[in-house]
């Protein structure tokens, strides 16, 4: 059974999703200054060296491997950013991941309002 995550966890990984959104908001990548993101959650690991953000483009557009590969290319110049933003000891490795719950929420909404009968 997996422990949850500690109250310092929960913090830091709520303060790197507000830095991570006011920079893409800002549009300081500018690969990605016309696509909008949402970044949902920010896991992060127990020693508070790794993250894991869960983005999603607004709309749904642009969801791929592409854009986690962007992302990727661009991962110094975003811990640097949040170094500046965010005041811990050790600014944490962030890999970013496709955040699939928009997906689910939204067929699991369409099941409850367009159910199919039972087949016989």
């Amino acid at each position: 059974m997996k422990k949850p995550p500690s109250q310092r966890q929960l913090k830091v990984g709520e303060l790197i999703r507000h830095a991570l959104s006011n920079l893409f908001l800002r549009g300081e990548i500018p690969v990605l200054e016309n696509l909008p993101l949402t970044v949902s959650e920010v896991r992060i690991s127990p020693d508070l060296k790794n993250a894991t953000a869960y983005i999603y483009p607004l709309g749904g557009q642009g969801a791929s491997e592409e854009l986690i590969k962007l992302l990727r290319g661009y991962q110094g110049f975003i811990k640097h950013y949040i170094s500046r933003e965010v005041y811990i000891r050790h600014t944490p490795n962030i890999s970013f991941k496709i955040d699939k719950s928009f997906d689910e929420a939204a067929r699991i909404n369409e099941l409850l309002h367009n159910p199919e009968p039972p087949e016989a």
